[in-house]
């Protein structure tokens, strides 16, 4: 019976990514658009799977902690309906400020979406990947959208960029907060990018503003005080583009001081503490993947002989000696072929960006949340994790604004030439 069901809503929304206007708008044809939507629930199969075969690897026992969880909800909805309409909403702790109380809401809130998808698939894990996919799908189109846009004529590298970064496609299709949060991000990018580029923020795109928001204020809050100044930069930049760097540079400045100096205003803005207890949580949980860190105090001073530890933490972590199981393994490969992709942008980078001003967002938005992640974060599953959903922001321009035809031929003559010395 759950085969039957499973076949059923898969078909059902299989159909359904082809009449959404969203994403028939896109430019993709509808068996483009299945086979994407296939993708990801195969990702998200595959990530479920491994859930139970490595459960104690990398970060994978929190899908099925997630779905056993949801299963207490959704029976909870039957036995005390008062107590599943409002308990997201009661506060242990007393306080709506006690950050314990945020740390929960995180989880809690994507529980209780799980559990809405059990009364649909009876508490079948996998049906509920399906519903998943579909729900995540809106932010890789809505990318696809911008990025298409801002580089025309890039369609096919665009489109694999998007859609085929390994580490992305599996953390954002599998069953966890990444993938809405992605969803996030990419609402308010899409929204912003052609409500500048009309000049116009109807209603839809405000509502996708707010929905955006909303996703990341519950799934992961700390990107909000990333994104609300990139956003700001970028709004500004579109004003006066010839500037664009020098805005973003001279803005980023301003918001590097007042992180820095908000608390003396208020002491709730103590950003600089937040980050040092987030990385003492990350420490004190000493999972399998843990590497040391050098501890930050709440000053600027740390901060900064921090930064290339950070930096290199998140960005080229995990290095081959850090491999230890298959998941490891994968994240070093992914990173190093990443590496090499952007040494060949370097020697063979061409112009062909419509909004460097988005470009400059792209740029900053995604080396702040890197800087972040490495600030705060020992642990390399949560690492590879937590950077998923940035990657599309640098490959994408990089992979687009790549000569592939330049370096064919020089590749392809280098081969000539060193063949004829062998032959020779």
């Amino acid at each position: 019976m759950e085969y039957l069901l499973f076949a059923a809503y898969l078909i059902s929304f299989a159909w359904l990514v082809t009449k959404v206007k969203f994403f028939t708008r896109s430019g993709l044809s509808q068996s483009q658009l299945i086979i994407l939507f296939l993708v990801k629930i195969m990702a998200g199969i595959f990530y479920g799977w491994i859930g139970i075969y490595y459960a104690g690897l990398a970060q994978m026992l929190d899908t099925w902690s997630f779905h056993t969880n949801s299963i207490e909800e959704y029976k909870l909805l039957f036995n005390n309906p008062h107590e599943y309409l409002t308990n997201l909403f009661n506060n242990p702790y007393g306080n709506i400020d006690n950050p314990l109380y945020w740390n929960d809401l995180k989880g809690n809130a994507f529980i209780k979406m799980l559990s809405i998808f059990n009364i649909l698939s009876f508490g079948n894990y996998y049906i509920n990947v399906v519903f998943y996919s579909f729900f995540s799908l809106f932010g890789p189109i809505a990318i696809y959208r911008v990025m298409t846009d801002v580089l025309p004529g890039k369609k096919l590298p665009i489109l694999l960029a998007t859609f085929l970064i390994p580490s992305f496609l599996y953390w954002t299709s599998g069953i966890h907060k990444e993938g809405l949060i992605f969803t996030g991000i990419s609402l308010i990018i899409y929204a912003v990018y052609f409500g500048l580029k009309e000049k116009r923020f109807g209603f839809k795109r405000i509502t996708c503003v707010i929905v955006g928001l909303l996703l990341l204020l519950t799934l992961r809050n700390f990107l909000i005080v990333i994104i609300v100044p990139a956003i700001i930069a970028w709004v500004l930049a579109a004003k006066k583009p010839k500037y664009s760097l020098a805005i973003f540079g001279s803005l980023y400045l301003i918001f590097i001081v007042l992180f820095f100096t908000a608390r003396y205003v208020n002491p709730r803005f103590d950003f600089p503490q937040a980050v040092v207890n987030k990385q003492q949580e990350f420490i004190n949980l000493k999972g399998g993947s843990t590497i040391p860190m050098k501890e930050l105090k709440p000053n600027a001073i740390s901060f900064l002989q921090s930064t290339p530890q950070a930096f290199t933490l998140s960005t080229i972590r995990p290095y081959p000696n850090d491999v230890k199981h298959i998941l490891s393994l994968a994240a070093a490969l992914e990173i190093n072929a990443l590496l090499l992709l952007f040494i060949l942008f370097l020697f063979f980078h061409k112009n062909g960006i419509a909004s460097r001003n988005f470009l400059h967002f792209c740029l900053f938005f995604s080396f702040t949340v890197l800087l972040a992640i490495g600030f705060s974060v020992n642990n390399l599953g949560a690492i590879v994790r937590y950077r998923s959903v940035i990657l599309p922001f640098l490959v994408i321009p990089m992979i687009a604004l790549t000569d592939w035809k330049r370096f064919g031929r020089l590749f392809i003559n280098n081969i000539k030439k060193n063949n004829n010395i062998f032959i020779f």
